[in-house]
């Protein structure tokens, strides 16, 4: 087994995140590190904190799984994404995905009755209206039409507007909300100014909720807490809301916009599903394997580990890469062929584990519908212009197109 010295700076190259040569692609070095170096130091680009990168999906699932794997933004060690001047990360209410229990069960088993298969069944035929709406909308437009604009965008936003219970006027808000706070790119002033009007926003209508509910998932969250023996404080609440806001709106639309287009350089795929709508659950799980837009889940041990014969010391910041996992030959032959026959349920692009996405159910729901949906609708689908004209997110925490042209 092989120590790693705890007090050693980073000497590789590597720094995370990576960039992707190809936008539908792992970065290659993912490959190269899972062969060469499963367990790979790294600096982190934005903070400069040395990191281990776990490349190998057998790690990554047993991190993940692990509870002596910290997920506390707060503990020593913990890599942080963006610089937090270590004097005011006491003081932040960090999301519930980055607690550890109790803290994190608390808040978890207030939010999951939201999101249990029956209950996300019951929400498929106002899903399905939505989708047809924009359909509609896109059908009724003249020249190239935007897909992330008028489809991937708007029908995570709509929906879930509706499902909390807000004004659909906020929509934009909260589209901005999502897309500063998770830019890495996005300076601390921008993004300390976005948290504070949050903050306001979403503090604003856990009050409205509390004095005057109705039947959204915003009323029902304050209603099961107040029956709580765990009460959580009106902050904690806010902090709820912001998480679910930022997950529902920035990485399901970069997944939406990602997954089209991915299908779209797969006609053979498009075909299959509109032949055999039965395969498009299937498609949507190769889809999650094979693009992993939100990729990097950050743990620290309590204790040393060892992953792949490496001793990791107690307190060592890792980054569980659920990209890399997702493209590891040993789990998935031909990683890198895009093929809905393939058995992906064994991804992790939900991650796993006490902390696996709560939205996971809805998020299978709303892209079953809308692939289906579109390709059928709309089967002559294409591009307007080259892949390789197209923007992608650079450095930011969800990987995804900016603007997908496409015409009929």
């Amino acid at each position: 087994m092989t120590d790693l010295i705890d007090s050693r700076e980073p000497t590789a190259a590597v720094q995370f995140p990576m960039t992707r040569t190809c936008p539908m692609h792992m970065p290659p070095q993912y490959a190269e590190l899972r062969d060469e170096q499963p367990v790979a130091e790294a600096t982190m680009r934005m903070t400069g904190a040395r990191a281990l990168l776990l490349t190998r999906h057998a790690d990554v699932k047993k991190v993940l799984n692990d509870k002596a794997m910290s997920s506390d933004a707060k503990r020593p060690g913990y890599l942080h994404q963006i610089p937090i001047p270590e004097e005011i990360i006491q003081f932040i209410k960090f999301p519930f995905v980055a607690m550890d229990a109790p803290e994190h069960t608390a808040r978890r088993r207030l939010v999951i009755p939201e999101f249990t298969a029956k209950r996300v069944q019951a929400l498929r035929p106002r899903m399905q209206e939505i989708v047809d709406e924009r359909i509609d909308a896109i059908l009724a437009m003249d020249g190239p039409v935007d897909l992330v604009r008028e489809l991937a965008a708007p029908v995570p936003s709509l929906f879930f507007c509706e499902l909390l219970g807000a004004d659909p006027a906020d929509i934009d808000t909260f589209r901005r909300f999502a897309e500063v706070t998770t830019n890495r790119d996005a300076g601390p002033e921008e993004t300390n100014a976005v948290f504070a009007e949050m903050e306001t926003f979403f503090g604003g209508l856990i009050r409205q909720k509390a004095a005057d509910p109705g039947d959204d998932l915003l009323s029902r969250l304050v209603a099961r807490n107040e029956e709580s023996e765990e009460k959580l404080d009106h902050d904690d609440l806010v902090a709820i809301a912001r998480t679910l806001i930022i997950a529902a709106f920035d990485a399901t639309t970069k997944m939406i916009s990602l997954g089209a287009l991915t299908l779209l350089e797969h006609p053979e795929a498009v075909d299959e599903i509109l032949r055999d709508p039965s395969s498009t659950g299937k498609a949507v799980d190769e889809l999650l394997r094979y693009l992993s837009v939100l990729d990097g889940s950050v743990r620290v041990p309590t204790e040393d580990v060892e992953l792949s014969g490496v001793r990791i010391p107690a307190g060592q910041g890792v980054v569980a890469l659920n990209g890399a996992a997702n493209w590891d030959p040993e789990v998935f032959p031909e990683p890198e062929k895009f093929d809905i026959h393939r058995d992906a349920s064994e991804h992790l692009a939900f991650g796993s584990g006490a902390h696996q996405c709560l939205g996971a159910n809805l998020a299978r729901v709303q892209l079953e519908i809308i692939y289906s949906t579109l390709f059928t609708r709309i089967p002559t689908l294409k591009l307007a212009v080259p892949v390789d004209d197209l923007p992608f997110t650079e450095g930011g925490h969800v990987h995804g197109p900016y603007e997908v042209p496409v015409t009929w």
